[in-house]
């Protein structure tokens, strides 16, 4: 009886907790590749999971000025002027977004890169130590440890002269670094390099990481605009009965893109690193849904709740495409690149509609905020998966830091 009486009464309590503190939180997130990041009113942080198995947190301060409301005489945070202006600051949020959403991208993806782990793995690949036994095992590393710190130490000298030597490891260090690299090699994927990718890490050295990036983000603005900015319009033009009536083409062109967007989405999804990616959005989703739920932040808690949620950038997008059906109907022209470049023209303004109506949509629960939400909350069974418990770990430590002590200036 004590036991039924004790959980009747952190049910009520928990009943209580919602009833006070439940609310529609502005906390938002982005996955990463092995981790999530968060921002809320006055910090953002960003959780990765490391080739070792540690979580390793980034936080940094967000810029914030006070005043007093006076309604209530209450210090309440100045928004920007920007974020005062309807449609504008669907713009500038979204571009700020992107940089700050690309800057955490590309620090996961540093994170992921271990030169210490990636030389044992080829070391170990090698050496074919997966079937020797684990004594032959660990003395050929002991041989390997000791080349590996005599080689870092000639490097690091030629390179400073005032460079201490690490010397040669003794027992217990390299019994610390087996123990190390075998774990971090279990997360660790690790791919032989090509004969082309040693004579480049060889002649441009750490700057090749960075190329890369900004190569790949190139390539993939110019896929992203081929792929649903001028695909669908071509596409489209070669169909003339669907030419003949504005209203038609706008439709047609807008169902195409929509189609691409999601044949994109689900293939990409199909790959090993973006299905991981997508369990770690499900795990960003479910963590924040569980703190507007005023539930304690634990891995059982938040694996209970769904993982769809209306403020989600996927359904930010969808409702682009979906709004630029509407103003697609007023363009005037008939050529391809010419109505291209007027989509382009009216992308801002359809930016903004979006985000006023996915403002709506996190901020109320009626029937109009559910229509408008249910297609972006379908596309996000693509875009989300369902976590595990280090992901969810990872989005728990990655929301934690970024929750304000005052709950009122987390009100959306």
């Amino acid at each position: 009886m004590a036991d039924i009486h004790t959980n009747e009464s952190a049910d009520a309590q928990q009943a209580a907790a919602k009833a006070e503190y439940a609310h529609k939180s502005k906390i938002g997130g982005q996955a990463l590749i092995e981790g999530v990041m968060m921002k809320g009113a006055f910090r953002g942080a960003m959780a990765c999971r490391l080739p070792n198995g540690e979580i390793d947190i980034e936080t940094w301060d967000l810029p914030a000025s006070f005043e007093t409301d006076p309604k209530t005489g209450k210090q309440r945070i100045v928004r920007k002027w920007y974020n005062r202006i309807p449609l504008l600051r669907g713009c500038v949020n979204f571009v700020m977004s992107m940089v700050d959403g690309y800057r955490c991208m590309m620090k996961s993806a540093e994170k992921q890169f271990d030169e210490e782990v990636d030389d044992f793995c080829a070391w170990k690949k090698h050496e074919k130590i997966d079937k020797l036994s684990e004594e032959e095992a660990f003395s050929k590393f002991g041989d390997w440890l000791r080349k590996e710190r005599a080689k870092i130490d000639a490097e690091k000298a030629k390179e400073d002269k005032k460079y201490q030597p690490m010397g040669e490891p003794d027992a217990e260090t390299i019994q610390k670094r087996w123990d190390y690299l075998k774990k971090a090699s279990e997360h660790y994927d690790y791919e032989e390099p090509s004969k082309l990718e040693k004579w480049l890490d060889e002649k441009l050295g750490d700057k090749l990481f960075n190329a890369v990036m900004v190569v790949a983000m190139v390539l993939g603005v110019a896929v992203a605009f081929g792929l649903f900015l001028y695909l669908p319009r071509l596409i489209v033009s070669f169909i003339k009965p669907l030419t003949d009536n504005q209203i038609v083409k706008s439709c047609a062109e807008g169902l195409v893109k929509i189609a691409l967007f999601v044949a994109y989405m689900a293939l990409t999804g199909c790959t090993k690193s973006i299905r991981r990616t997508y369990e770690y959005h499900g795990a960003e989703h479910k963590t924040i849904a569980c703190f507007e739920a005023a539930l304690p932040l634990t891995v059982e808690n938040v694996k209970k709740q769904v993982r769809f949620h209306p403020r989600c950038g996927t359904s930010f997008i969808f409702l682009v495409l979906l709004i630029g059906i509407f103003f697609g109907c007023f363009n005037p022209y008939k050529i391809v690149w010419q109505r291209v470049l007027f989509g382009l023209a009216l992308l801002p303004l359809i930016m903004g509609v979006s985000y006023e109506l996915i403002r709506l949509a996190g901020r109320y629960d009626n029937v109009f905020t559910r229509i408008l939400s249910a297609p972006g909350l379908w596309i996000q069974r693509i875009t989300t998966k369902e976590p595990d418990a280090s992901q969810i770990e990872c989005a728990i430590a990655a929301m934690t830091p970024c929750i304000p002590e005052n709950l009122e200036d987390d009100e959306w």
